[in-house]
């Protein structure tokens, strides 16, 4: 009798991580991605743009990858995948939103015309190879985000993707929650669930919340109003034309991603505009201040945004003045609170009024505490499986869960990587595959790896001293130098003595290994490095990087 596949789920992101999320769903020859998403770097990554996950297990197996099913349209879920699609061409399915976001991202990297995009709805079942996935409506704070009952050959799997209980949203219905009980009735294997929010208790207030405090905002200032937000917050940037259109101000839109993803939600029917209210950022110059909103990217401070660049007088259309109200209309994510501090900090400076860390101007995508434990309480699953976060994050969760009262060894903290199988009765994890963190350097993916890294990091913190000297190849004698060159460590000028004392040590490491008859350049560079390196240590405390080079003549 032949033996029976297990199901397999791989996480390849996203978990004791924020960003980057990537599930691998593999039943016999059946591969089934979902989500493809990217993360930002950290301070310990110098000039790395983003981060991507390490998908080799995927190219290895390629021959059975059927397709990539996205939850939605934020980078964290669809930002890897170009590269991701350029070396395992696949259908990709996901709502229209997400794929009208997808469709300019693909459209960069010049593979639109190469993959093939399915359009999918709120309550449409589509079957990808032994599995079928049930999209289900849900709630985040970007619009058309779906959660997805998996039918397996070993049974049901419920992935939330991110969301939240909002049951007055701005567009749409709230999430349904009565199809999640139906799937609880019918049985659940396994829950795989949001765990980004879990230390909040209670419930995430509703997006519609913010609109009465724009109103207000709007309401009691003659100045001119700029706002900061997520660009994907389709919701929120409607929100904010619907106030000034109501206190009777135009709309101008800075930042690239702000005008692109604003651009689609139009096209898409999204993003409803009054006619009239949208103008050029060029024509910002023709309105008074109390004319005049302007909605830009940068609430998280990221450097080059339009914000950041308004704040640092770097922007070529706004100057920031007292005559301006500016509305950072997000929380800081974990890891951007010095950057967001340094550019309010630039602002006030600039005599602008600024409304930021304020609970009435934002409002989470993500589920609190009492919202997780209905959707446990929904569905009922046999297995608990919290995705999406740092460590923490999944372990409060699966603590919930266990005061849900599922099965304490049914509940599983997996690592990226970890495979988990899922056999008629049980659930374990029964190894590993290659995971991790792929850099992206401008255009070279991969190539930047930890040795990189530790070389920059050491740049960055101590420079970097070059000795160059030149030697005869027939006798060995020195014919030039040494000459030292100092970049990032002293500055020459003011450093003399020390420059000196390095150049002999120098000379004498040549001098000793000739006479001993060394002749292999690496043993002498070794021995110059060292020498060097306890010298300069001795001296100032410092370790700069040394790099010394012997040329031949």
């Amino acid at each position: 009798m032949a033996r029976k596949s297990k199901l397999k789920i791989i996480p390849l992101g996203g978990l004791n991580e924020i960003g980057k999320n990537m599930t691998v769903f593999e039943y016999g020859n059946d591969i089934v991605v979902l989500d493809c998403g990217m993360a930002f770097p950290d301070e310990e990554m110098p000039g790395i743009d983003f981060v991507i996950p390490d998908f080799s297990y995927l190219t290895k197996h390629k021959d059975k990858v059927r397709a990539v099913v996205l939850t939605h349209g934020h980078e964290d879920h669809i930002g890897a995948l170009p590269f991701f699609l350029s070396e395992i061409n696949v259908p990709v399915y996901g709502t229209n939103l997400t794929l009208g976001i997808v469709q300019n991202k693909l459209k960069e990297h010049n593979l639109l015309s190469k993959v093939k995009l399915n359009r999918i709805s709120a309550g449409d079942v589509i079957k990808i190879g032994c599995f079928t996935f049930e999209a289900i409506r849900s709630n985040h704070s970007i619009a058309d985000a779906v959660a997805y009952a998996i039918k397996t050959p070993v049974g049901t799997i419920v992935h939330t993707g991110d969301f939240k209980i909002d049951t007055t949203p701005i567009e749409g219905r709230m999430i349904d929650l009565a199809r999640l009980g139906e799937l609880g009735n019918e049985g659940v294997l396994a829950l795989m669930s949001d765990s980004t929010n879990v230390e909040r208790p209670g419930y995430t207030m509703s997006e519609r919340t913010v609109g009465s405090s724009l109103d207000h905002v709007f309401e009691s200032t003659k100045k001119r109003i700029i706002i900061a937000t997520f660009a994907s917050n389709v919701h929120r940037v409607q929100q904010i034309i619907n106030s000034a259109h109501k206190f009777g101000r135009k709309v101008a839109v800075s930042g690239r991603s702000m005008v692109t993803i604003l651009e689609v939600a139009m096209n898409l029917g999204y993003t409803k505009i009054p006619e009239g209210v949208l103008i050029d950022i060029d024509d910002i110059k023709k309105y008074r201040p109390s004319q005049l909103t302007i909605i830009t990217t940068g609430s998280q401070g990221e450097p080059m945004s339009a914000l950041y660049r308004m704040a640092f007088s770097d922007h070529r259309k706004v100057e920031i003045t007292k005559d301006d109200l500016v509305v950072v209309s997000a929380n800081p994510i974990p890891g951007n609170e010095k950057l967001v501090s340094n550019v309010v900090n630039e602002l006030f400076k600039k005599g602008a009024e600024v409304i930021y860390d304020s609970s009435d101007m934002h409002v989470s995508g993500h589920a609190c505490r009492e919202e997780l434990k209905i959707i446990m309480g929904l569905t009922r699953p046999k297995y608990f499986i919290p995705v999406h976060g740092e460590y923490r994050h999944l372990k409060l969760h699966a603590d919930l869960g266990k005061l849900m009262e599922i099965d304490k060894k049914n509940v599983i903290i997996l690592d990226i990587g970890k495979v988990l199988e899922f056999g008629a009765n049980d659930a374990k994890v029964t190894g590993t595959v290659p995971s991790g963190r792929v850099l992206v350097d401008g255009l070279g993916v991969g190539d930047v790896g930890n040795i990189v890294l530790r070389d920059r990091r050491h740049l960055a913190q101590d420079g970097l001293i070059v000795v160059v000297v030149t030697i005869a190849s027939d006798n060995y004698s020195v014919v030039s130098g040494p000459a030292v060159i100092s970049r990032g460590f002293v500055y020459v000028r003011e450093s003399e003595t020390l420059i000196e004392e390095i150049e002999e040590i120098a000379s004498q490491c040549i001098e000793t290994c000739i006479d001993n008859r060394v002749h292999d350049w690496s043993t002498i560079k070794t021995n110059m490095k060292n020498k060097i390196s306890d010298h300069i240590y001795h001296q100032t405390k410092r370790k700069p990087m040394i790099l010394p080079v012997i040329m031949e003549v």
